[in-house]
């Protein structure tokens, strides 16, 4: 059974299996990038079961742990769009904004500032796969942030959640 079928079966896949696995590697394929991407989707799924996002802002308060923010950039019919971020001494890290397309049921990684330094652009990547390796990058990084943060206990099942109006877009 390949990484694919098992992602779609719901079987949890760790992220190191992702990593180590000789077909997903950084950079080598879209299909490589889309197995990311659903996986993503079943980690977000878990730490925001309403991603249809019916809240504007919430906070997940774990002992021990720093306060996790969600902020909703955008809903839309199919689509929505919501910051996630530590506040830490007043920088926000890693500033991670993730797009959710529930119809298809992946998650990308729109942006991230601030990620942590380990997580460094690679330079000797070829110009030809920039790009992918970019997307790779941060979508491997929301993927293994998603999975951490759910082994620390965060979630935005019961967390404060004002219900505010935010437009549609």
């Amino acid at each position: 059974m390949d990484m694919k079928t098992v992602a779609r079966e719901g079987v949890p896949i760790s992220y190191s299996r992702l990593m180590a696995s000789r077909v997903i590697t950084p950079a080598t394929s879209l299909g490589a990038l889309h197995v990311l991407y659903e996986r993503g989707f079943q980690l977000a799924q878990q730490l925001v079961p309403e991603l249809d996002l019916p809240f504007v802002s919430a906070v997940s308060e774990v002992e021990g742990e720093p306060p996790l923010y969600l902020s909703t950039i955008a809903r839309d019919r199919y689509t929505s769009c919501f910051r996630l971020t530590y506040e830490i001494d007043g920088i926000y890290t890693p500033d991670l904004h993730i797009k959710v397309y529930r119809d298809a049921r992946v998650a990308e990684a729109l942006q991230c500032t601030n990620r942590p330094p380990w997580l460094a652009a690679d330079e000797a990547d070829p110009e030809a796969l920039h790009f992918l390796s970019a997307q790779w990058r941060r979508n491997a990084m929301m993927v293994k942030w998603l999975a951490y943060l759910l082994e620390r206990g965060h979630g935005f099942v019961h967390a404060a959640r004002p219900r505010e109006k935010l437009p549609r877009s």
